[in-house]
């Protein structure tokens, strides 16, 4: 029985993806990293990697990375990163829906906000008090802080009922 052995391109091309998965952890937050488990070696690595600033240097800990995930299963780490990129559009959908929210509550007034509240399922005291505030604004600069916290706030409404919805 012969043992079959992947030729130097097909290896080449391997330790190249599994670089390129490695190149990816230097972009995560420091947070997300420690949720990660990743070998002591590995993540002294990619944080040595965020702070370097010279483009050669940094090309050469990336070389070192993809050394070191040689050794690792990149299963569980590409696992990983596929889920922090799916809770990523989660939050992009997130800004956009508050967005659209506060627009609608800029341009259509008492009557959009009665919607979002039917939306969330509850009345928020403090949205009301910014609406009614964005309202009777004197002037631009007014109407543009209070559409602020207005935003601040349905993001934070949203995401809650998202947080809850997902538990």
């Amino acid at each position: 029985m012969k043992i079959s052995k992947l030729s130097k391109s097909a290896r080449k091309r391997e330790f190249q993806a599994v670089q390129v998965l490695g190149e990816q952890l230097i972009e995560l937050a420091d947070e997300q990293l420690n949720n990660l488990a990743l070998d002591e070696t590995l993540l002294d690595a990619v944080l040595a990697a965020k702070t370097i600033k010279s483009h050669s240097a940094l090309r050469r800990q990336k070389q070192l990375i993809g050394k070191l995930m040689r050794s690792t299963d990149p299963a569980p780490i590409q696992a990983a990163l596929d889920g922090l990129g799916q809770y990523g559009h989660q939050e992009k959908d997130l800004f956009r829906q508050a967005e659209q929210w506060r627009d609608r509550i800029a341009n259509e007034g008492m009557q959009a906000l009665s919607d979002l509240f039917a939306a969330l399922g509850h009345e928020n005291q403090e949205l009301s008090d910014y609406a009614k505030a964005y309202l009777a604004a004197p002037n631009d600069n007014m109407r543009r802080q209070t559409l602020r916290k207005i935003f601040r706030e349905i993001h934070r409404e949203l995401s809650s009922k998202m947080h809850n919805t997902a538990l």
